[in-house]
């Protein structure tokens, strides 16, 4: 399956490249015809930080000589006649072929990959060799500081002490590579963005600009009232995926998390746009003052839903679900009814009305233990 294929060199290359410019994981993926959960494990490895290079000697044996070896030797040539043909020594393919099996059990690419193994000699990184470096980082990381803050300080508090030297960029690593395993994972959620992976400088600036929504109006610009709701009729949304390409959209009312699901017959912009004009307008208008939405393209057309709505569409940061937090807990909730994988193309719009139902008439304790149902009809009144 091509999901399971490997990344060749010249893939990977153009994937970090890529990721250092600020794309996405679905646009990497799109551009080297590979999954975006494929693409997001390569990078996750390696904490969002390109590996080095890999090198090797100039007097190492190649590939391509390990299969000539393997060749010459089924053909059963002398090990001195192979060596002759490739301007080596004849002890030195006589040392290659002992270590990897002998004459019989030798295969090149057995050899080559048991070769490029032995030479993975990493170094241990600075904090793991330096116990009293390491608990200062992490002492000062439990206490929230920045890594480039922790590194500046360093300096100051230990001037004559170079051994209490260490870059910012070495903390983000030992953090992010917990396959280092030097300082533990936890220290992570004392960062202030809370990020799994190393993005360079501008990455989500550079990434909103490729957006494939035009005139996105960002949440940074939406009223002050749907931030502390203190006004309804501010809306979160975003689309439940399920199997088989399948998907519904989910709406949720800031003020009172009362629930609306809409029923989607493809992932078209206008297809979705369309949908929810219908049950927006359903609403009265004083219920229905903005609409914020995740950065995905099926509300590539919201000016229409603008036009046909009279609902401004704001758009969250890249990698920022929390800023619909009410959406992704409800998305959540709905986890209940519809589990990853299940085929939402077969529940009807009555079905989602029945669960958009259980959802609004049971008690939530941010609300007072009242009823979404409850908070919403009393807005209206």
């Amino acid at each position: 399956m091509e999901r399971r294929r490997r990344l060749t060199d010249e893939q990977k290359r153009e994937l970090w490249a890529r990721w250092r410019r600020g794309e996405t994981v679905v646009e990497i993926g799109r551009a080297l015809g590979k999954s975006a959960p494929h693409v997001y494990k390569t990078l996750r490895t390696h904490g969002g930080m390109a590996p080095g290079e890999r090198t090797r000697r100039a007097s190492s044996l190649r590939a391509q000589e390990r299969e000539e070896i393997s060749r010459g030797l089924v053909a059963g040539q002398s090990l001195r006649s192979i060596a002759a043909r490739l301007g080596r020594a004849a002890s030195t393919l006589s040392r290659e072929v002992k270590r990897n099996g002998g004459r019989r059990a030798y295969r090149a690419t057995a050899a080559e990959d048991r070769a490029l193994g032995a030479a993975l000699r990493p170094k241990r990184c600075l904090l793991a060799r330096n116990e009293r470096l390491r608990r200062a980082v992490a002492e000062k990381l439990e206490r929230k500081w920045s890594p480039q803050q922790i590194a500046g300080w360093l300096k100051t508090a230990f001037a004559s002490d170079g051994t209490m030297r260490v870059s910012h960029e070495t903390i983000y690593r030992s953090l992010f590579i917990q396959a280092r395993g030097v300082l533990k994972r936890e220290l992570l959620g004392a960062l202030r963005r809370r990020r799994l992976m190393r993005r360079t400088h501008g990455a989500q600036v550079a990434g909103m600009k490729r957006s494939l929504i035009p005139d996105a109006v960002s949440i940074r610009e939406r009223p002050p009232e749907a931030e502390d709701r203190a006004v309804p009729g501010h809306w979160e949304g975003d689309l439940l995926m399920g199997g088989v390409a399948s998907r519904i959209a989910t709406l949720v009312e800031r003020r009172s998390r009362f629930v609306m699901l809409v029923k989607l017959g493809a992932k078209t912009s206008e297809d979705v746009v369309a949908a929810l004009a219908r049950h927006v307008r359903k609403l009265p208008a004083e219920m229905v003052r903005s609409l914020t939405w995740d950065r995905g393209s099926e509300l590539r057309a919201h000016a229409r839903f603008t036009m046909a709505t009279d609902v401004q569409v704001y758009f969250c940061d890249p990698h920022s679900p929390w800023q619909r937090g009410s959406n992704e807990n409800t998305n959540g909730l709905l986890r209940q009814y519809y589990p990853k994988g299940h085929d939402l193309s077969r529940v009807t719009q009555a079905m989602l009305d029945a669960v958009a139902h259980d959802l609004n008439t049971r008690p939530r304790k941010t609300l007072g233990y009242r009823t979404p149902a409850e908070v919403f009809d009393e807005a209206l009144r």
